[in-house]
């Protein structure tokens, strides 16, 4: 890579005189002018001809007009291997700074791929470190913005430490303030482990790529061919690795994301996420305020217990203003997570959907769920979980790939959670699955049941089939009609056990309530659990099992 000189060095024709104030203003003009384009115009026209924006761009249009304050736009690396010495580029390949989303504070990072492929060498990984510090001194969410080609070979092992800082800033910040990772095109090597550690990763279809190595390196050793949008492409890393949260349509998608994800967010774990006005508040008897769609709740779910329905259609209606930010939403499409708002707060919803797999729990389920429950509850967000599950996914895929050991993890989430827990069973909630999804048994709050609500160890034809085996046995020895019997004997299983009130009786439920009551229940817990106190047994940290 060329050097690309973009002022006269001092003391040369047509450079400012730096013996006077007014040559010393116009000489920062000039370095801070190249510093916006380093490489030059047509490095930028070769990004734009891609359909991309520059690592600037990206953040002027993240962040609130004239917002934007850099730091160490000067920087240049200290390298004087392999030529690097007489290619200097200022800001050294990543810009970096502070500024507001929609009037709330952010620290911010971008790469710029037009200076050495965006990888990362030491000056640059200081930048971000240096950023890094600052968000988490300050209590204030950090977006990165990333794309680049990993370690600076010519800077030897010092880039490995830049990385290792950086990633072990991630894990301090963890927990304490919001991390947002943006991926606007190719990522490898050490450039996608610190993504991997933040709570979000957005990427963009057909032009975001992660891997720790490259398509030419695993058919060089394992003699798979594999392109680079198979191998670490957005879907590829939404459906199968897990690793992104949301596939954008492009980056101007990606970034309108990040603003709606920063709004149900708080600054940091010691703060509340913004409070917006209720769309339909709720005052006086709950009975007396139901709108329209609080009334279609009431005839929402199907007589046969067999019959999906969409789950998105009870969300719908019992957030403000019908709005939910999904997260994930290709991955594990039998579970349902995401923010929405009740009453003007932030809240996380968790539910089963039964149009997937009758809404059964499987691995990637419980490991998609336990990881937004954790989010919400390191930040501050109560937590609404929808039940409708028979139980969990069964088959030997399953138990082979540790459904037991990830399945848990689900249930350690929400024993650990703090937050405000409200859990509203609407069908099913059958066996274990019971117990996992949010019951008072693992510290929910508030748990309600409408009266669809089917809770037991398992639904009647399974457990007609072990509790009466011998007796239709034997009628079928003697000839009987042994449909009719079962027919009969889960008629009789379903009328004494598989209800909502048992549960009910013993207090597992606080209430069997109207669905169209749903939306009141809820803001009226979220009222009561607003000052919720909870005091844990002293320890350094549980062992969620891994």
């Amino acid at each position: 890579m060329t050097s690309v000189q973009q002022q006269p060095s001092p003391g040369s024709a047509g450079a400012p005189d730096i013996h006077t104030t007014a040559g010393k203003l116009a000489d920062l003009r000039n370095r801070l002018e190249e510093a916006k384009h380093p490489m030059g115009e047509a490095a930028v026209d070769k990004v734009h001809a891609k359909g991309k924006m520059t690592a600037r761009e990206r953040i002027l249009a993240l962040l609130d007009e004239g917002s934007f304050v850099e730091m160490d736009a000067l920087a240049r690396h200290r390298s004087v291997n392999f030529g690097l010495e007489n290619n200097r580029p200022l800001g050294d390949g990543v810009v970096t700074g502070y500024g507001t989303v929609d009037g709330r504070d952010v620290c911010i990072f971008s790469q710029d791929v037009t200076v050495f492929g965006g990888s990362l060498g030491e000056v640059y990984g200081e930048k971000i470190v240096k950023v890094q510090d600052l968000a988490l001194k300050t209590g204030r969410p950090l977006i990165g913005i990333n794309e680049g080609a990993g370690a600076r070979i010519q800077e030897g092992v010092v880039s490995l430490g830049l990385y290792g800082e950086i990633f072990h800033r991630n894990i301090q910040a963890s927990g304490v303030i919001p991390q947002i990772s943006l991926i606007m095109g190719p990522a490898a090597g050490g450039h996608v482990y610190s993504p991997a550690l933040t709570d979000f990763v957005v990427m963009v279809d057909q032009t975001s790529q992660m891997f720790i190595t490259g398509p030419d390196v695993i058919k060089t050793v394992t003699g798979e061919e594999v392109t680079m949008e198979e191998l670490g492409g957005a879907h590829t890393h939404m459906v199968k690795s897990g690793a992104a949260h949301y596939v954008a349509s492009g980056e101007q998608d990606a970034l309108d994301y990040v603003k709606d994800l920063l709004s149900y967010l708080p600054s940091n774990n010691r703060a509340e996420a913004p409070r917006f006005p209720a769309s339909d508040p709720i005052e006086g008897a709950i009975e007396d305020s139901l709108t329209e769609e609080d009334l279609e709740l009431d005839t929402l779910i199907p007589d046969s217990p067999n019959q999906p329905y969409d789950m998105h259609e009870v969300i719908r209606r019992l957030l403000d203003d019908d709005e939910f930010l999904e997260v994930q939403a290709e991955r594990a499409m039998n579970v349902i997570v995401g923010f929405g708002r009740v009453d003007g707060r932030s809240v996380g919803i968790v539910a089963n959907q039964p149009t997937q797999f009758a809404g059964c729990l499987d691995i990637d389920a419980s490991e998609k769920a336990a990881r937004f429950v954790r989010t919400c509850d390191a930040f501050n967000v109560p937590i609404i979980t929808l039940v409708d599950v028979p139980g969990f996914l069964p088959g030997t895929d399953q138990e082979f790939n540790g459904i037991i050991r990830r399945g848990a993890k689900l249930l350690y989430a929400y024993g650990e959670a703090t937050v405000g827990k409200i859990t509203i069973i609407t069908r099913k909630a059958y066996g274990g699955a019971y117990d996992v999804m949010g019951s008072k048994h693992m510290g929910a709050d508030v748990n309600l049941a409408w009266p669809t609500a089917q809770i037991a160890v398992m639904g009647a034809s399974g457990a007609v089939g072990f509790v009466y085996r011998k007796q239709l046995a034997q009628a079928a020895s003697e000839g009987a009609d042994v449909d009719a019997l079962r027919l009969e004997l889960q008629n009789e299983y379903e009328d004494t056990l598989v209800n909502p009130y048992v549960a009910a009786e013993r207090g597992y439920v606080d209430a069997v309530i109207p669905p169209s009551q749903t939306r009141g229940q809820i803001v009226s817990a979220l009222r009561l659990l607003e000052r919720k106190m909870v005091t844990l047994p002293p320890k350094k940290h549980g062992n969620i099992p891994l």
